[in-house]
C-alpha cells in the first residue's frame, strides 16, 4: 500500500470511528470532503467552511484518536459557523479565539488533542465572542490548523472584488475540483499552484459565507437530532448547540415584547349611558401600568450601560403608559430611593448611586411586597451573581442580565 492510501485509509478510519462513537461530530465531519492539500501552505489542516484539507505527513504523525480530533475540530468550525460570524474583529484573534472555543468541548467530549492544540479551562464553555475580548491585542498563539474563510486584511461586510466574485459564481460555494479548475478550466479562485496537492483555495465571497452558514446550520440541526435519538450528545454539546439554534433576538426587541405585554389597553363593549344613545361601539379603555425597575449597583454594571439601558425603557414607557418606580441595590436599597416616575415624566438616573458592594436581590423583592403591591412587572438589570429569593414572587419578572450566570426563575435576557 502507498503512503498516500495508508493516510486516506487512516482518514477514513478516523471519520468511521467517529460516526460510531461520536454520531454528532460524525455526521459534520462526514460533510467535509478531505483533500490532500501541497504541503507549502498547508503545514497541518485546513478548511474553507467546503472542504478539509490537510498535510499528508502531518496526519501520518497523528495517532488515529488525534485524528479524530482534527477531523471534528474543522467540522465544528463550520458547524457553528466561525466564518461567517467575525464581523469586525481581527483575524488572528478571532481565529484563536474561535480555537479555544472549540478544543474544550472536544476534549470534554472524550476526543484526545493533537500537540500545539489551543486549550484552557477558563474558556470552557464560553463562545468565541465571549473569548475574544480576553486575547490580547499582542497575543502570539497560534491555532493548530488554518482558517482559509476570508483573508487577513479583508472586511466580511465590504463589496468590490467580493461581488465580483459572486456574480462568478452566483454566490454558492464551491467544490476543490471547481475552484482548482474554475469554469473554463483555469485555476481560478486559488491562491497557490501546488505540485504536490491541491493549491490553497481564494477566500469566501459574501454570498458563499451567507449560503453556507444556513447550509451549515441545517445540517447542525440535523446531526444534533441525529445524536439525540441516540442518545449520544453530551451536555456541553447539546447546551452549545442548543444556544445556536434557538431564534436570536435583540435584547431590545425581547424586551418591548415583554413590556407590551404588560400593556392594558383593551377595547370595552360596555352599554353607554342614556345621554350617547343606545349604539353600542367598541370604545379603547386604557390603564397606567405599573412597573418596577432595578438596577444591580454593585459594581459589575457600568454607567454607561446604565444609561443604555434606562434610554430603553424610557422608550418603551411612554408607548406603554406605564408608571415606572426605580430602586438602585446592591446588599441593600438605596437609601435616597425609590424614584417615582409618571408616563410623561423623562426616565433617567439620579445623579449618583451609593453602591459598589455585594449583590443580594431580595430587599427589592421585600420592598415590594411590604408595600402591598403586585407590579405588572419587575424588570432587574444586573449580572445575576448573588442572592437571590427562596420562592418566585406572584408577578412576572425579567432579568436582564449581563454575563453569563443563570436565573432560577422569570424570564432572562441576555444583555450582549
Amino acid at each position: 500500500m502507498s503512503e498516500e492510501s495508508s493516510i486516506e485509509t487512516k482518514l477514513a478510519a478516523a471519520r468511521t470511528r467517529l460516526i460510531l462513537d461520536k454520531p454528532f461530530l460524525g455526521a459534520l465531519a462526514l460533510r467535509l470532503p478531505m483533500v490532500a492539500a501541497d504541503p507549502k501552505w498547508c503545514q497541518t489542516t485546513a478548511t474553507d467552511a467546503r472542504s478539509f484539507y490537510y498535510n499528508p505527513d502531518y496526519i501520518d504523525a497523528l495517532s488515529l484518536e488525534q485524528t479524530q480530533f482534527v477531523l471534528a475540530h474543522e467540522a465544528l468550525h463550520c458547524a457553528l459557523s466561525h466564518f461567517a460570524r467575525r464581523q469586525h474583529r481581527i483575524k488572528q484573534r478571532w481565529d484563536v479565539a474561535c480555537d479555544f472555543a472549540i478544543n474544550p468541548l472536544l476534549v470534554k467530549d472524550g476526543l484526545k488533542p493533537p500537540p500545539g492544540a489551543l486549550i484552557l479551562d477558563s474558556f470552557e464553555g464560553m463562545t468565541a465572542e465571549e473569548i475574544y475580548p480576553c486575547i490580547a491585542e499582542n497575543n502570539t498563539d497560534q491555532p493548530m490548523d488554518q482558517h482559509l474563510y476570508d483573508s487577513p486584511d479583508s472586511d466580511p461586510q465590504s463589496s468590490g472584488q467580493q461581488q465580483g466574485d459572486e456574480q462568478r459564481d452566483g454566490g454558492q460555494g464551491q467544490t476543490p475540483q471547481q475552484e482548482k479548475t474554475g469554469a473554463g478550466g483555469n485555476r481560478e479562485g486559488a491562491q497557490q499552484d501546488g505540485q504536490n496537492g491541491a493549491p490553497q483555495p481564494r477566500p469566501l465571497t459574501t454570498g458563499e459565507r451567507e449560503a453556507l452558514a444556513a447550509q451549515w446550520q441545517q445540517r447542525l440541526a440535523g446531526a444534533a437530532q441525529q445524536a439525540q435519538q441516540a442518545g449520544k450528545l453530551s451536555g456541553l454539546l447539546a447546551r452549545r448547540v442548543g444556544e445556536l439554534l434557538q431564534p436570536t433576538l435583540p435584547w431590545r426587541m425581547l424586551l418591548a415584547r415583554y413590556m407590551t405585554q404588560t400593556a392594558r389597553d383593551d377595547y370595552s363593549y360596555m352599554r353607554p349611558s342614556r345621554r350617547e344613545g343606545q349604539m353600542i361601539l367598541p370604545s379603547l379603555r386604557s390603564e397606567q401600568a405599573d412597573i418596577v425597575v432595578a438596577l444591580d449597583t454593585s459594581g459589575s454594571v457600568n454607567g454607561e450601560e446604565l444609561n443604555e439601558f434606562l434610554a430603553e425603557i424610557n422608550t418603551l414607557k411612554g408607548q406603554l403608559r406605564a408608571r415606572i418606580t426605580l430602586h438602585a441595590c446592591d446588599t441593600a436599597l438605596a437609601e435616597d430611593g425609590p424614584w417615582v416616575f409618571e408616563p410623561w415624566e423623562e426616565f433617567k438616573l439620579p445623579q449618583e448611586f451609593q453602591g459598589g458592594g455585594g449583590t443580594d436581590f431580595r430587599p427589592v423583592f421585600e420592598w415590594v411586597e411590604r408595600q402591598g403591591r403586585t407590579p405588572d412587572l419587575l424588570l432587574y438589570f444586573t449580572d445575576a451573581e448573588g442572592d437571590f429569593p427562596g420562592s418566585e414572587p406572584p408577578y412576572p419578572v425579567i432579568w436582564l442580565v449581563k454575563g453569563k450566570a443563570p436565573v432560577p426563575w422569570g424570564q432572562r435576557i441576555q444583555l450582549n
